[in-house]
């Protein structure tokens, strides 16, 4: 978008516009006094009629003719027809003398010779400008750029065409003739004319030929005969003075010959060829004893300086519009409008922007080179061709519908004469003021700067058409404007002092705004009003062709304006259109009648006409007129009794003089009248002064009531201070105007605007006193008061006429505010406030429902220092400062507003986390080195880290590492200087240890080395003792076994819950499981520690085995229900050939268990659960031993190795100490043979039983050891005869080891008996132990160990006659020793735990009676 020119026209502001609803334009002067107030200010408004008000346009077009006005655009403006007339001037002056006016250009630009002038006359004039060399200065003033040499350009057209004509101007050239007059008449004095008016010359001009420019353009003078001085001259040729003598010799021989030859200047008749003869005086003249001289002939006519000056000196007329040649029909005009329009634009005519047919018109007429001519039908008169408005008796027939717009107010041939408007008093037709006037416009045809006569109201409506655009200015501002106008054209004003009034001169909106003027634009559609004022200038005009009618009324408030404007028209000689006096007194004389406002004003009025009247009659008797005479002016013309000084029409009185008949004068005026004595002068009066006083007092009567209530509005409204009035009192006198029925004027308007302005302020204020914000911390509504509002509005309040008494709170309140602003901007500007005061400011502000600036900030300020706050909080704690909560502190302080405090916390939080970033990687990096660093350089950046106050993780565990490294040398060094082996377990903890440990440790490699050697001796010693996919560990093999079978005390089944602790009792660690074993292996401080462990564990598994052996054999014993024996790993009865293993003593079949690939048959056999391991020679288990002991770490395995190793010596030690004892022979080594059962017959014994008994003894100490055996490949001894050599070495508890076999011998041939017991007594308890499952389970010894389930445990029967059904801890279980074999409660049949266990139990039933053998088992096969 291109930027406007900087003279291009910029629009004034716009107009108010009022739209009216159907009632309120129901009356045009209710509503005209409603909006008064507002449109007064800007002096014109526009009004749009309801959309329904549409009158016909009555007008008869066929008929309407009239003559337009011709218009010169630019000789409208009234600086560039000021500009034009000195264009004028020079162009005559320089035609006069034979040239013509050639203008100038510079820099590309018309020159401005006006301004020029003018620029170097307020500089001192042309001979101080060059001495001061200001020219550069003056280009400046004229808008050229600086630094192009345009001083001297103008310097030499100013010389060329405007010093000849200021010298002229000056008469600088008339006192050379005067003094060449003189000079002639005393010839004796010897001054030589040319000589000096030559030095003179050169002193000051240097070319005075004007117009010889190449880019010179020839100015034509403008031809209105209102103001053209002479006709253009003719050219003459260029032998011009040749041509003259010859033409005018005979005029030439009535003259002195003398003189024809003789320059009137020097009084010498040299160089005829220079002398040049005037065309109006043919005097004759050296060309270079003018003043300026010329260097040439000129071309044309030439007068001399007498005739120039006679010439120029003229009057100039008045200025006016010229009528056109040609009469228009409103078809004919609207062709031709149409036509200049489209041609001009080059485009449609609607389709012509107004605003671009705005500039236009404004830049021509402010353009002196272009010539745009216009014509405008203005002031047509209605009556005689027809008002557009339709009209009663009128010749346009007015349909049904329209018939509303004869009577309507806003016709305008009703609005004038309406009982409302003060018009309807004047008795004459006023054209133009009462009757409206027709308006017929075209594209640029205006209405200059005028305001209506007797400054009364005007109304315009556009019937139809393009727009009108239109300017005004206020009332107030009318003095202003026309100072402004006189101070820029004051040449105008000059010669035509009401120049104003004459409609002729218009001036640029934007050049009168620019001196202060207010001015306001509107653009006048079809069918739209447009009201003035009353002073209120307006002009504007037309953007196409139109049609307007216009008309003039007066109102009641017009009335003290209508009296100043008669005094400001005497002042300028204007005439009237009316007499304002006779309009009052008609008014006054129909008192009775007048609305009383209207009344009211004409009592003012006339008060004041009469007292002025009584003056000027008394002045008048003063001066001496002594003939008093009644006139009846108001029969006569206007024209025939205006004042003849000052055209002010006559009607209360009049001097006039028998010397001069029909000469009158107003009392103002009585010296100018005629130079007769004042004795001679009659006064003429149209009223007495008695006659005029009654009429004051009927007007007074009329208008006393109102007038009293009017005095007491005006008091009450004018009051000061404390005499200010309440509301109450305000509200009664609008009642009192409500039920008097006063109308509605301007200061009933008044009095109704303060008492609604003070209502409001007192509702406002009140609000301001009780509301609060509706949250703490809400948005400000966009109705809130500012502070400065509220200081406005507090200021309102004592500056209202009525006293409010919320104003003393309020403006407490505006202090509190203040205060308030005070405190914030003082906790605002401190660099870091405390949360709590800015907290409590901004609790202070809850109670000030107005808009307070320092809210946003105290709320971003107290977001500033809650953060802050935060800040110090968190760098106070630095164990808690972690990366995250920097982070999040730094992002919740990028979101704040910019601040010092803020800032620098944040640079210091930047820095901190950066510096925390750095090492918190750096540590990690540290950390995860490979090979990791030496704690020395952990150190070093471990103590660099401690510095920062922060919670880092990877520094921390930096810290931490370097804390287990050291403990974990420490530990190693100590494990080093203890002097004790070490445990495995300990060891194979410290590498994991170490290696977890991301630092260098020196002796890890060494003890991971150690380890290592240990996990090799252990697959070495897997390898040599475990089976081929044996499910067996080394520690299993090696060590005691902890569990053989399912096995426990022979008289007591197993508890399910937990024993009870024994109190003041170290409780022994029960060895249970191999874990348990290991566990305690591990915890052991040395070998002799680990060595009784596993004694202990030896002894256990020797009990387990023995009790085991027992009870395999005794299961085996021939019985009556040998069909329900279960054997062999398959749990199958016994058939075919059976297996017994040598430890255990179980059975087996054969094909179950018997690897046919077996080639050891002569070895004893193991069954698969007892054979756990492969039979090293005793030396390789020592060899393995020894190799542990040069690791020199200790561990499970190497124990129980050691301790097997010792235990196998020890018995052969042993076995090698009996056989010396008992005088033996020699051991021999022989492979064992196969383990065989033989049959058990009752009462089959071998003969020898001592040797048997030695023999069993032997064999059972020998099977005790074959565990070990089993692991290590010892040799088999065989004893030879001899047996009875044993029976010495017999000991109490071998014996009763047999007697317990002899006893489960026994038992078994009274099983049948026992059962059928059993079941006799399980029936009996059947009724007793519904709610219990019966045990279906022998009494047998099998029949126990195959329930080991705790659901069958629990579901035993006990066979005791008064079972105390037991639960819990006290379910513990007894076997009869006797021959029944079944099991009691302990509880049930009194026996202790402790007497159960040591001494054999004997149930009632196997006391009575007596044992029976039983017979061999027909059924069991026999075992091989």
């Amino acid at each position: 978008m291109s930027q406007p020119r900087q003279d291009e026209f910029k629009p004034p502001p716009e107009c108010p516009v009022f739209e009216p609803s159907l009632e309120e334009f129901g009356d045009p002067f209710a509503f005209i006094n409603k909006i008064r107030p507002i449109a007064e200010k800007t002096g014109i408004c526009k009004v749009r009629p309801p959309p329904g008000w549409q009158p016909p346009f009555a007008c008869d077009v066929d008929r309407l003719h009239f003559v337009p006005r011709i218009q010169r655009l630019n000789e409208l403006e009234a600086q560039t027809r000021v500009k034009l007339n000195f264009l004028d001037q020079i162009a005559k002056f320089w035609d006069l003398q034979g040239c013509a006016l050639k203008i100038p250009h510079v820099e590309r630009k018309i020159l401005d010779l006006y301004k020029l002038n003018k620029l170097v006359a307020d500089e001192g004039g042309f001979d101080i400008v060059c001495r001061d060399r200001r020219w550069t200065k003056i280009a400046l003033q004229m808008g050229f750029a600086p630094g192009k040499a345009v001083g001297s350009h103008l310097r030499a057209h100013y010389e060329k065409i405007l010093y000849p004509y200021n010298l002229f101007q000056s008469g600088a050239n008339l006192l050379v003739i005067r003094h060449a007059n003189s000079f002639v008449k005393s010839e004796s004095c010897g001054y030589s004319c040319h000589t000096t008016c030559g030095s003179y010359f050169l002193q000051c001009v240097q070319k005075p030929q004007p117009g010889d420019d190449v880019d010179s353009r020839e100015y034509k003078p403008h031809d209105l005969a209102q103001r053209q001085f002479v006709l253009p001259s003719e050219l003459c040729p260029n032998a011009r003075r040749a041509k003259r003598m010859k033409s005018e010799v005979g005029n030439l021989q009535q003259r002195n010959p003398v003189d024809l030859v003789v320059c009137l200047v020097c009084g010498s008749g040299a160089d005829e060829d220079r002398l040049l003869l005037c065309d109006g005086c043919d005097d004759s003249y050296h060309t270079f004893c003018l003043i300026p001289p010329l260097h040439d002939v000129p071309k044309g006519d030439w007068r001399c300086p007498k005739c120039l000056a006679q010439e120029c000196s003229k009057p100039q007329e008045a200025f006016g519009f010229e009528q056109a040649y040609r009469d228009y029909s409103l078809r004919a005009f609207g062709q031709m409008a149409d036509a200049f329009k489209s041609d001009y634009f080059n485009m449609p005519v609607h389709m012509v922007p107004t605003e671009l047919v705005e500039k236009e018109f404004w830049r021509l007429v402010g353009a002196i080179e272009e010539d745009v001519t216009v014509e405008y039908g203005a002031d047509i008169a209605s009556k005689e061709f027809g008002s557009g408005f339709p009209i009663r008796n009128g010749k346009f027939k007015v349909s049904a519908a329209d018939e509303k717009y004869l009577t309507c107010g806003w016709n305008l041939n009703n609005m004038a004469m309406m009982d409302p408007s003060v018009l309807t008093h004047v008795t004459a037709d006023i054209c133009g003021m009462t009757l409206p006037w027709l308006y017929v416009g075209m594209c640029f045809s205006s209405f200059c700067w005028h305001i209506e006569d007797h400054w009364s109201y005007s109304i315009n409506y556009l019937h139809w058409g393009e727009p009108k655009t239109w300017y005004g200015a206020p009332g107030f501002a009318a003095e202003q404007l026309e100072e402004v106008m006189k101070k820029l054209a004051p040449e105008l004003f000059e010669s035509q002092p009401d120049l104003l009034h004459q409609l002729v001169t218009i001036m640029n909106p934007n050049t009168l705004m620019a001196y202060g003027v207010p001015i306001y634009r509107t653009n006048q559609c079809a069918g739209e009003f447009v009201v003035t004022f009353p002073r209120a200038y307006h002009s504007g005009f037309n953007q196409g062709f139109n049609f307007a009618e216009a008309v003039n009324f007066c109102t009641v408030d017009w009335m003290p304006l209508g009296r100043q404007c008669v005094d400001h028209y005497r002042l300028l000689h204007r005439y009237n259109v009316f007499s304002h006096d006779e309009m009052v007194c008609n008014m006054a004389s129909k008192a009775k009648t007048l609305d009383v406002v209207l009344a009211s004003a004409v009592h003012k009025d006339i008060a004041i006409m009469i007292r002025e009247e009584q003056e000027h009659r008394e002045k008048v008797k003063q001066m001496g007129v002594l003939h008093y005479k009644e006139a009846k002016y108001d029969h006569l013309q206007d024209d025939e009794r205006q004042c003849a000084k000052c055209r002010t029409t006559c009607y209360l009185s009049a001097v006039t003089c028998p010397c001069s008949p029909g000469i009158l004068v107003c009392l103002h005026h009585v010296t100018d009248l005629c130079s007769c004595p004042v004795s001679n002068y009659t006064l003429n009066y149209r009223f007495t002064l008695d006659a005029l006083f009654p009429m004051l007092e009927a007007v007074k009567q009329r208008a006393e009531l109102y007038d009293e209530w009017a005095s007491r509005v005006t008091e009450t409204l004018e009051a000061k201070l404390e005499k200010k009035k309440g509301l109450a009192v305000f509200r009664s006198l609008l009642a009192e105007s409500d039920s008097r029925m006063f109308p509605d004027n301007d200061l009933l308007r008044r009095l109704r605007l303060v008492t609604q302005d003070a209502e409001k302020c007192s509702a406002v204020a009140q609000q301001l006193l009780n509301g609060k914000r509706q949250t703490r911390y809400s948005v400000n509504s966009p109705f809130q008061l500012t502070v400065e509002e509220l200081s406005s509005f507090v200021r309102q309040l004592y500056n209202l006429p009525c006293s409010l008494s919320q104003a003393p709170l309020l403006k407490e309140l505006l202090n509190r505010i203040e205060d308030f602003q005070q405190h914030s901007q003082k906790v605002l500007a401190d660099e870091v406030p405390g949360v709590a005061e800015i907290q409590s400011l901004l609790d202070v502000s809850f109670d000030f429902d107005v808009e307070l600036p320092e809210l946003p900030r105290l709320r971003v300020r107290l977001e500033q220092a809650r953060w802050l706050e935060g800040m110090q909080q968190a760098s106070a704690q630095p164990a808690t400062l972690t990366l995250e909560t920097m982070r999040r502190l730094i992002d919740q302080g990028v979101g704040l507003a910019p601040h010092p405090s803020v800032e620098k916390a944040m640079a210091r939080l930047q820095e901190l986390l950066t510096v925390s970033e750095h090492w918190e990687d750096k540590a990690s990096s540290l950390l995860k080195a490979r090979p990791p660093h030496s704690i020395e350089t952990l150190s070093a950046a471990a103590e660099k880290v401690s510095g920062i106050p922060a919670y880092l993780p990877n520094c921390l565990l930096l810290k931490d590492t370097i804390r287990k490294a050291r403990e974990w040398l420490q530990e190693a060094e100590d494990l080093q200087a203890g002097g004790h082996t070490p445990v495995v377990d300990n060891l194979s903890d410290m590498v994991l240890r170490g290696q977890a440990i991301q630092v260098y440790l020196e002796p890890l490699e060494r003890l991971e080395s150690l380890v290592g050697e240990v996990q090799e001796w252990k697959e070495s010693a897997a390898t040599t003792f475990l089976l081929k996919n044996s499910p067996f560990t080394l520690l299993e093999v090696l060590c005691p076994r902890c569990e053989v079978g399912n096995l426990g005390s022979p008289k007591r089944k197993p508890k399910k819950v937990k024993e009870s602790p024994q109190s003041n009792k170290k409780k022994i660690a029960r060895l249970n499981t191999l874990t348990d074993v290991e566990k305690a292996l591990s915890e052991t401080k040395d070998s002799t520690s680990a060595m009784a462990t596993l004694e202990e564990l030896r002894v256990r598994e020797m009990e387990a085995l023995s009790i085991l052996r027992a009870a395999n054999e005794s299961k085996l014993l021939p019985t009556a229900d040998c069909m329900d024996l279960k054997v062999c790993i398959c749990q199958k009865a016994p058939m075919g050939a059976m297996l017994q293993c040598e430890l255990c003593r179980d059975a087996f079949h054969s094909v179950c268990v018997r690897d046919p690939t077996d080639t050891c048959a002569s070895q004893p056999w193991l069954c698969p659960q007892c054979r756990r391991s492969e039979k090293p020679p005793l030396n390789k288990a020592r060899s393995l031993l020894a190799s542990l002991q040069r690791i020199r770490v200790r561990l499970p395995e190497g124990d129980a190795l050691q301790y097997m190793v010792e235990r196998t010596v020890n018995w052969q030690h042993r076995a090698q100490q009996i056989s010396h004892t008992f005088n033996l022979p020699e051991l021999e080594e022989r492979p064992g043979t196969p383990p065989t059962l033989t049959r058990w017959a009752s009462g089959s014994h071998n003969t020898d039983s001592n040797a048997q008994v030695t023999l069993q003894f032997i064999l059972h100490e020998n099977k005790m050891r074959f565990k070990t055996a089993s692991r290590l490949n010892l040799n088999c001894f065989h004893f030879q005869d001899g047996v009875s050599g044993m029976k010495e070495v017999m000991n109490g508890s071998e014996k009763k080891a047999k007697r317990h076999l002899e006893r489960e011998g026994l038992a078994a041939e009274h099983r049948g008996k026992d059962k059928k017991h059993y079941h006799k007594r399980q029936k009996m308890n059947k009724e007793k132990n519904l709610d219990r499952r019966s045990a279906s389970t022998s009494s047998s010894p099998r029949s126990d160990f195959s329930q080991s389930d705790d659901s069958d445990e629990e579901m035993a029967v006990c066979p005791a006659e008064r079972c105390q059904l037991p639960e819990g801890d006290e379910v513990d279980w007894v076997q009869c020793d006797g021959s029944c074999n079944q099991w009691f409660h302990q509880v049930c049949v009194g026996v202790t735990a402790e007497l159960a266990e040591k001494e054999d139990y004997i149930c009632s039933g196997c006391v009575t009676d007596p044992l029976s053998p039983s017979p061999p088992c027909p059924v069991c096969p026999t075992l091989l």
